[in-house]
């Protein structure tokens, strides 16, 4: 074989060899770190259609759950035992965030998985039922300062999670100490409205997004929601935000992918590539505004770097509240 001809070969095993690295991971799942239902599970479900829809991926992500401690089960299962598993993406939130940020995830922290995306924002939001005696979030303030033990709270997790702040900074607004609040910590959205609905609670402290489908049915509603101003969604449009009720509380939960800490640069770059593409869709834009999530498109090292501020600045919050030293 000439010299050119050496060429020309090695060049095309080197595209050959490329392409089987990028190629498109075998048995791809994605871990909805809850039960069924929540917000973790809309994550996955909306990838798992959109990456097909938009041809990214040939056939669905399978969707599993691996419930507990709000994220933290799902968390050490994969960076000790699946770190280099390119198919397998795990969804977070920013109740994720907090969680590391208080070290809820034990021995690993926010440096020990690859980030990947975040693909869509929803808002903190307080859920009562349609029959509830609570018209207003001043309505559940003066319950709450009459006898904080008196309502029972849903939240997803135990004190200092997410859904645990969102009521607590109501409570530090209207004087109230939040450690007097009777809280029950379930796993995740699903679960805190199947608890509202059943009666076994009375109040939850969720998200707008995993509350939306109970709020159409009109078997439950609103008090309040966390974002700077009303949502300009026609079904969301009416339900008063906690700023405009005199509680200046504004809470994202901004949702997204991490894969775990050896997966290969390669096989990272190809997911990258895939929610890029995703992301810049409008057809993927139509099927986020069906789930209820609002725009927040951010990859790569972009990504990495909100993260660990968002930590730091949850590391600041926790501190306010004792809940870290």
């Amino acid at each position: 074989m000439n010299l050119s001809l050496r060429k020309v070969a090695l060049t095309a095993s080197c595209i050959l060899f490329a392409g089987q690295l990028m190629a498109e991971p075998k048995r791809p799942e994605c871990i909805a770190p809850a039960s069924p239902g929540g917000g973790f599970d809309l994550t996955c479900k909306l990838a798992q259609s959109a990456l097909v829809n938009e041809k990214l991926l040939t056939k669905p992500m399978r969707v599993t759950y691996m419930p507990g401690g709000v994220g933290a089960v799902a968390y050490n299962a994969v960076v000790a035992q699946r770190p280099a598993d390119a198919g397998t993406l795990v969804a977070w939130s920013s109740g994720s965030l907090l969680n590391l940020a208080q070290g809820k995830f034990g021995r690993f922290d926010e440096t020990n998985v690859r980030w990947l995306a975040a693909v869509g924002t929803s808002y903190g939001a307080i859920a009562v039922k349609s029959d509830s005696p609570y018209k207003t979030l001043d309505d559940l303030v003066k319950a709450l300062k009459k006898d904080p033990s008196s309502v029972v709270i849903g939240s997803g997790g135990t004190v200092g999670s997410q859904d645990w702040m969102q009521t607590a900074l109501i409570a530090k607004a209207a004087g109230i100490n939040p450690r007097d609040l009777r809280y029950v910590a379930l796993e995740g959205g699903g679960e805190i409205a199947t608890a509202l609905l059943g009666g076994h609670i009375q109040v939850g402290s969720t998200d707008i997004s995993d509350s939306m489908p109970h709020i159409q049915s009109g078997d439950m509603r609103l008090l309040a929601v966390f974002a700077d101003k009303r949502l300009d969604e026609p079904e969301m449009k009416d339900i008063p935000t906690a700023r405009e009720q005199g509680y200046d509380i504004v809470w994202p939960v901004v949702r997204g992918f991490y894969l775990g800490p050896k997966v290969s640069d390669e096989d990272y770059a190809w997911w990258k590539d895939a929610f890029d593409k995703l992301l810049a869709s409008e057809d993927f834009a139509k099927l986020r505004d069906q789930r209820e999530l609002f725009p927040f498109a951010m990859t790569g090292p972009e990504l990495d770097t909100y993260v660990k501020k968002q930590v730091a600045d949850y590391k600041v919050l926790a501190k306010e509240f004792g809940l870290i030293q």
